[in-house]
């Protein structure tokens, strides 16, 4: 039997432990959705988990606006065959109340903004657990944080204060004005997530898929020439090329990899060669070295 079966099967068993754990702890729980591969795997996980009942909590989608439309039209389209409810809250609410102000240039990026519009969501909900589909294996930050990771009123993380899991205890206790982010799949990789997409046979967005694109060069990665959120010098020449992209964040700071893999099993072997990290093609990453545990302390996912 492939040993990859054997480890994606324990890893569901866990997460599906751990979402049962969230239900019965909290009051207010709320699944973090962004249309991309690893929450779509919260999705199938939740129904497993309260199978034959339908999940038991809503998704939240805070909306950068700056998403690939085949993200977009994927997410209505799967919170309708599932009738469950979802709630978008739009960063573009809040630049247009002045609330934060968006980034110009070549770097730009609203990723840092969804902090505030998903603070303003977990307050204007009250939700006390909010589920996402972050993964050790992603980034070094992610990898110092618990599974139940307590978050303080002002929703700031604090690396240097988390609580002890031992032995799979998970502790949900919170005082006023506090709230946990929870991790399920946190101890996965992504070539677990996608073996599990592969033997689950899960619908993703046809983004993750090699197509040609419309696609210019910069600073040796391959960005997008679709659309014109993705800011592009004059001189950046656009070419055709069969491109897929690992993971659907913003487009201004996503970029896409070379591939020719059109199916799940093409993918799976990709993935499992790969000597590159998914997040190397997220810009905003690559900041400091720092960026994405300083993101995390102000509230980030």
């Amino acid at each position: 039997m492939n040993t990859n079966i054997i480890r994606v099967g324990a890893l569901e068993s866990e997460a599906i432990y751990i979402l049962r754990e969230v239900v019965a702890q909290f009051e207010k729980p709320v699944l973090l959705f962004s249309g991309g591969k690893d929450s779509i795997t919260l999705v199938r996980l939740a129904q497993k988990a309260f199978y034959p009942a339908k999940i038991p909590f809503p998704l939240l989608h805070v909306d950068t606006g700056h998403n690939f439309p085949e993200t977009i039209e994927f997410r209505d389209r799967l919170v309708k065959e599932l009738g469950v409810e979802l709630i978008v809250r739009n960063v573009q609410d809040n630049i247009d109340a002045g609330k934060v102000k968006e980034e110009k240039g070549k770097y730009a990026s609203r990723n840092m903004l969804q902090i505030e519009t998903l603070l303003d969501a977990i307050e204007e909900f009250g939700f006390d657990a909010c589920i996402g589909g972050a993964r050790r294996d992603e980034e070094k930050a992610r990898a110092k944080e618990r599974i139940f990771s307590v978050r303080d009123d002002f929703g700031q993380w604090d690396e240097k204060n988390q609580r002890p899991e031992l032995f799979d205890m998970l502790n949900g206790r919170i005082d006023l004005g506090q709230n946990v982010r929870v991790f399920p799949i946190s101890n996965w990789t992504e070539l677990d997530v996608w073996s599990y997409i592969q033997k689950e046979k899960i619908e993703i967005p046809s983004i993750y898929f090699a197509h040609k694109r419309k696609t210019f060069v910069r600073d040796g990665l391959i960005w997008s020439a679709n659309d014109e959120v993705v800011y592009r010098e004059d001189d950046e020449e656009i070419q055709e090329r069969m491109v897929r992209f690992r993971t659907v964040g913003d487009m201004s700071c996503t970029a896409a990899v070379l591939s020719n893999a059109v199916d799940i099993d093409t993918v799976v072997d990709e993935i499992r060669i790969s000597t590159i990290s998914e997040r190397g093609a997220r810009i905003d990453d690559k900041r400091s070295e720092a960026a994405m545990e300083k993101r995390k302390q102000q509230g980030y996912f």
